[in-house]
């Protein structure tokens, strides 16, 4: 979508004020897992709930402020083993379908027949995974920075594609690395990021959470070493997930997508997203009548990226005028 400029008005594309959760819940879902539950906004609104990249992100006080905190009841969640929910770090009884169950227990305890999914990278599959398994509690999806969990985009992060852009990168990212397991760096990392010492944990941590945030903007660099204890959960988590495949049949969501495809989509996209490339995203529109793709020019993967940001608060705030049109026209 090459003219996003021309279609977002002055009343749209902007970031609502920040807002403070009116209620958090700790919710015990098993396996010894508690996790972190936050609602803001409109209690009677148009429940949304927000899934966070990673896996092993955690939701951050930004993501609350796509939504207008008037019209939309925002719930947010951190995911197994990250951010507040706890154990930290854990990946015992941590699969996409422990997640997917985790939200639909979330759905029931808080009482929410069906709402809009709004998920970007890891949270864009997760969200696709969710509703192509509950498709009747689903009023529609805001994806960005699509992810489908498949080898291919596995090996064009983790095997050399996107190194051919980032050589400099990549050889900071190899480097803790002996050259003799260099050609499988998800399984090398493992074998670290699951060592029994946390702290050599944590040591190799960094770099695998550097390689990722670097390529995450246009305009990203290096950067620093992020807090420790962030960096062991998301590095850990993440890696854990795509050992296995992300725990999804290899192409299972582009298969599955016929049990979605009568509820409407809206896919933002950076154009030059080198850590999700836009082909996955065209993939899963393309024949999907009711889905929107966005290709947003001059921008990357992450949710911060201006453009993508203004894309992004303009569909939620178009969506919220749709649904108070449709009131007034009743």
């Amino acid at each position: 979508m090459d003219r996003l400029a021309g279609q977002i008005s002055a009343s749209h594309g902007r970031l609502h004020p920040a807002v403070e959760p009116h209620a958090r819940h700790m919710l015990e879902v098993g396996a010894g897992h508690v996790l972190y539950v936050e609602e803001c906004g409109n209690p009677q609104g148009r429940p949304v709930l927000v899934l966070h990249g990673g896996p092993g992100g955690g939701c951050s006080p930004y993501m609350r402020r796509f939504f207008d905190p008037d019209h939309y009841r925002i719930v947010l969640f951190d995911q197994r083993g990250c951010g507040r929910s706890r154990p930290t770090a854990s990946v015992e009884a941590n699969t996409t379908d422990d997640l997917i169950a985790d939200i639909a227990l979330i759905r029931a305890h808080l009482g929410i027949d069906r709402w809009l999914l709004f998920g970007g990278s890891w949270g864009a599959t997760l969200a696709l995974a969710y509703a192509e398994a509950h498709p009747d509690h689903v009023t529609g999806l805001v994806l960005r920075g699509v992810f489908l969990g498949m080898r291919e985009e596995l090996d064009w992060f983790y095997g050399g594609g996107a190194a051919r852009f980032f050589p400099d990168l990549w050889a900071r990212f190899q480097e803790p690395i002996p050259p003799s397991e260099r050609h499988d760096m998800i399984a090398a990392y493992h074998a670290r990021l699951f060592d029994t010492d946390i702290d050599r944990q944590t040591r190799y941590a960094q770099p695998w959470l550097m390689w990722e945030n670097a390529l995450a903007g246009l305009q990203s660099g290096p950067g620093g070493h992020a807090p420790a204890d962030y960096a062991r959960a998301f590095a850990r988590l993440e890696n854990h997930y795509f050992r296995h495949g992300c725990f999804l049949e290899e192409g299972q969501l582009l298969r599955e997508r016929a049990r979605i495809e009568h509820l409407p989509a809206l896919i933002v996209q950076g154009r030059y997203d080198m850590v999700c490339p836009p082909d996955s995203a065209w993939r899963l529109a393309q024949g999907w009548d009711k889905a929107d793709l966005r290709l947003v020019p001059a921008s990357g993967h992450a949710l911060s990226e201006p453009r993508i940001t203004a894309e992004l608060a303009a569909v939620m705030d178009s969506i919220r005028d749709e649904d108070r049109s449709r009131k007034t026209d009743r």
